[in-house]
């Protein structure tokens, strides 16, 4: 998980072949070095097509999901380990790096309570067993924070250490995201600094999820920082404009972001790239 990467979304939610093989080729088109894909259905992907593509195209893959309703690790740790394994599995086989995201819960996971010592033992467990399993598989395993809205239980990066940190999996790391960092952390570069021991990958995502460098992201703050802590892992520029039913809900995106999938690309990647570039996180 090194250099410039772009997340799935932003041409399909649907890891179908023919789906696949749109957006591998636009990621090849636009020089990106990894492609982030959303796998909501691990069951549902051809891993040995992805695969290939992958190949093929000379590009890295990193997947990512929430956990579906019935299998919270919160609620249910052991049908959560069966869904990671078997997502864990999907990922392995595709050739993929990591599985990531929010794999300690659903995105829209909210009880209404502060988050309770038995949901954290129960995500511990859960989380515990699925990295051993990745590490068999030879991939590694993401926590993601998420803000307050989508779940109540990982929202900072310090959360994030703290349950890794009691995990205690060698191959865990943090997954940032500046869009919920904006929200949640006081000011982006401290989230950054809390997260840096296990801080691997960050998703690059504007306030509002649509153009980067048209919202309120502090991004000089965000590279400066970045750039301060020697990071070298994932820069995944992610923007929601594909949105099934079923996330729509959970990440409470009821309108457009920005006006095309194109505009987000010209727009916010030579932005992005720029900013990488400036502050010696990429030098192509």
């Amino acid at each position: 998980m090194r250099g410039f990467g772009i997340h799935s979304s932003i041409w399909t939610m649907d890891w179908t072949p023919q789906a696949a093989e749109h957006a591998v080729a636009q990621a090849k088109q636009y020089e990106f070095e990894f492609i982030e894909v959303a796998l909501l259905n691990p069951t549902n992907v051809d891993t040995s097509h992805s695969r290939d593509l992958f190949a093929k195209a000379g590009i890295s893959a990193v997947c990512s999901l929430g956990m579906p309703d019935g299998a919270w690790p919160s609620r249910d740790p052991d049908a959560g380990l069966v869904f990671l394994k078997t997502a864990i599995d999907a990922a392995a086989d595709m050739g993929a790096e990591a599985l990531s995201g929010v794999i300690y819960g659903g995105i829209g996971e909210r009880t209404g309570q502060p988050p309770t010592t038995g949901e954290y033992d129960n995500v511990a467990r859960c989380l515990r067993a699925a990295a051993a399993h990745a590490k068999q598989r030879g991939i590694l395993l993401g926590i993601e924070p998420v803000n307050r809205y989508e779940t109540h239980l990982i929202n900072t990066g310090w959360q994030a250490v703290d349950m890794i940190e009691r995990i205690g999996a060698e191959n865990m790391f943090i997954h940032l995201d500046t869009y919920h960092m904006n929200i949640e952390e006081k000011g982006a570069g401290n989230g950054i600094l809390d997260a840096r021991a296990h801080l691997k990958y960050i998703h690059l995502s504007e306030s509002d999820r649509g153009v980067p460098g048209k919202g309120t992201c502090d991004w000089d703050e965000i590279h400066a920082t970045l750039a301060a802590i020697n990071f070298s892992g994932g820069l995944a520029m992610e923007s929601f404009i594909n949105m099934p039913p079923e996330l729509s809900w959970g990440l409470s995106v009821w309108r457009p972001v920005a006006d095309s999938t194109e505009q987000v690309i010209t727009e916010g990647l030579p932005f992005l790239r720029g900013k990488a570039r400036q502050y010696g996180l990429i030098t192509g």
